[in-house]
Parts: C-alpha cells; structure tokens; sequence
C-alpha cells in the first residue's frame, strides 16, 4: 500500500509500505479522508517529542471496512466508519471507570513516544480495534467524520468543565480546537462566549462559530474589556487551547476567583505556574485529555446540524502531495485550517 511516512524529522515521503496485519478483534480499514492535526505538524519537527520516526501519523480519520477479525460481530465489510484517535484495552481499571482516555495501556493512533509506536491513517489501509469504532449516519461525508475527533475533544473538555447556566466564557486560541470549543459551548449552559487569538483572521471564524465577543490576545486594554463585560469580577470558565505558558497565565489571570480553567492544549511540555494566583484565588485547574465516549454525540449532533465543519474545510488533497500541505501548514500559511488527505 501507499503511506505518507514520517522518515526522519521534517522529512514525509510517500512510499510503498507492507499492508497492516490485522488481529482476531481487529478491522482492515481502506482510508477515504485523514485530517492533518496541529499535534501532527508539531510532531514533524520533533518539538512534541511524540511522533519519533519512522511512523505513519494520522488519527483524525474515516473510510470504509476492507475485512474484519473473526471474532467482530458488530460491523461487516462495507461499512462506513470512523474511529476514536485512542486504542485502549478494555479490561483496563480506568476504562471500567468510563475514563479509557487515562488507560494505563492506551495508545494514540499515529503516535510514537519512547514506550510505542502505532501507526496510524496517512495510508491505503489502517487497522484499529473493532470498539473503537462508530457508523457513521449517511448525511455524514467522509471529510465531515475525519473532523469528529477535533470536535469530541471539545466536547469532552466541556463535559469535564462546570458551567453554570448563563456563566460567561473565555475561549483562548482559535484554532482548530478553540472553534470546535465554541461551536459546542454554544450548545451548552454558556451565556456569554469571548474568544482571544494572536490574528484577526481566526477571530472572524470565532464570530462566524459563535463567540458574542473577540480580542485580539496583544490588545493592550484586554483585562480592562474582559473586566467590563463581566461585572469587573472576571470570566466564570476559561478554557485554553493553546498550550504554551502565556497563554495558561492569561486563561488563570482573566477568570474570576473561585472561577474554573481547563487546560486543552498541551504543545509546550514544561511551564512556569502561578501557584499563589491560583491558590489564593481559589481556582480550579484541570486538564483535560483526548476523548472519553463523546464520538458517538458528535455525530449525532453533525447528523442534526448543530455542529458544522464544512466551513473549517480549507482544503482537499491526495495523500500523494501530503508533504507540501504539511510544509504550509507548518509555515502558518495564512487562511489555511483544517486539510484533508485523501488516498
């Protein structure tokens, strides 16, 4: 089969790679659409320290089933699909506990740190559990249902996040995820949503997404403006989705006391912490990791209209030519979102 293979950092060559070899519990998945997430641009070039070559990256992803296992009962050759980026085992405590994003054992499709490597949706073919997988409802395309896993991370991060019925929220980074946040939180308890970006541009896809308010993050004025909106106390939740330490300081400078902030970017690996601010003010800090069971929800809402990714969609292209999309996507081409390969 044909893949797009990390080779060494900042080098993906299209090549013949052996077919995948799939186990008794297992599919053979022929890939119709696999979305390029910022993870993996950031993984190219080394700096995440999680996507070691060689490896196959890819884990936003959908296509139709090629084989099964023998003994999966629940799909059949055919089938339209898509699947969660997490493999986890189901006998794991934390997976008994409904939280199989904290498997001891799990691993993310397209990854490779020190303890695995599992490659992943760049490819003709990828093989995947059969329980990580969903049907996917007719009105939903193959490039909406690689977009489900940006959206499921949002949702899951929502679903951790207290939020009081017509509580105002702060959205930071309007990226991918940052507009998939919003989307969803429009859906939610939110009242007031404000969004902050570095660029203007991603915040016109904010307005167009849902936020009631945007800044610009360099805006000088921008405590003095959130203050203003929220009665001078702060925001009541903020999510980050950035994840390098400015935009953490700022996500726990503008909440108000007793305020929560849920960490979902993760791209530096160590920051520096306001520990005083955040004790003495009495904030809630959490993380929040991957996805915990909102696929299915996802594509519901998608099936209903209530989420739309179309509108992310910059741009459709044959996994053969997935080199030069990474280097724009890596050079931050402007008006460029989410790219979807196609083998």
């Amino acid at each position: 089969m044909k893949a797009l293979v990390l080779t060494a950092y900042n080098k993906l060559v299209y090549q013949d790679e052996p077919m995948p070899e799939y186990k008794f519990d297992e599919v053979l998945i022929r890939v119709k659409a696999c979305g390029i997430c910022g993870s993996d641009v950031h993984g190219m070039d080394g700096s995440s320290g999680r996507r070691i070559p060689p490896l196959i990256m890819g884990h936003e992803a959908s296509g139709i089933i090629e084989e099964v296992g023998s003994s999966v009962s629940d799909f059949l050759p055919g089938d339209r699909v898509t699947f969660d980026s997490t493999i986890y085992e189901l006998n794991d405590w934390y997976t008994l506990q409904g939280r199989y994003n904290l498997s001891d054992n799990r691993k993310v499709l397209g990854v490779s740190p020190k303890e695995y490597r599992r490659h992943g949706a760049f490819a003709e073919y990828v093989v995947v559990p059969s329980h990580i997988l969903y049907k996917l409802p007719d009105s939903v395309s193959f490039e909406q249902a690689a977009m489900v896993e940006p959206v499921a991370v949002a949702a899951h991060a929502i679903d951790l996040t207290p939020i009081r019925l017509g509580e105002t929220v702060l959205v930071i980074g309007a990226g991918m995820i940052g507009l998939c946040l919003i989307q969803v939180l429009r859906l939610s308890n939110a009242g007031t949503i404000i969004a902050l970006d570095i660029a203007e541009e991603k915040l016109e896809l904010a307005r167009k997404f849902g936020a009631d308010y945007t800044f610009l993050s360099s805006d000088p004025e921008l405590k003095e403006k959130i203050l203003s909106l929220t009665h001078q106390r702060g925001v009541d939740v903020s999510f980050e989705a950035v994840g390098v330490g400015a935009t953490v300081q700022t996500a726990i400078q503008l909440v108000r006391k007793g305020g929560s902030v849920t960490l979902v970017g993760n791209l530096a690996q160590e920051i520096n912490f306001p520990l005083q601010a955040v004790v003495t003010r009495e904030i809630r800090l959490q993380g929040s990791c991957a996805i915990a069971g909102e696929y299915g929800k996802v594509l519901e809402m998608m099936e209903k209209g209530l989420i739309k990714v179309d509108d992310l969609l910059s741009a459709k292209a044959p996994l053969s030519e997935g080199a030069d999309w990474f280097k724009r996507l890596f050079d931050k081409e402007p008006g460029l979102n989410k790219v979807i390969l196609e083998p």
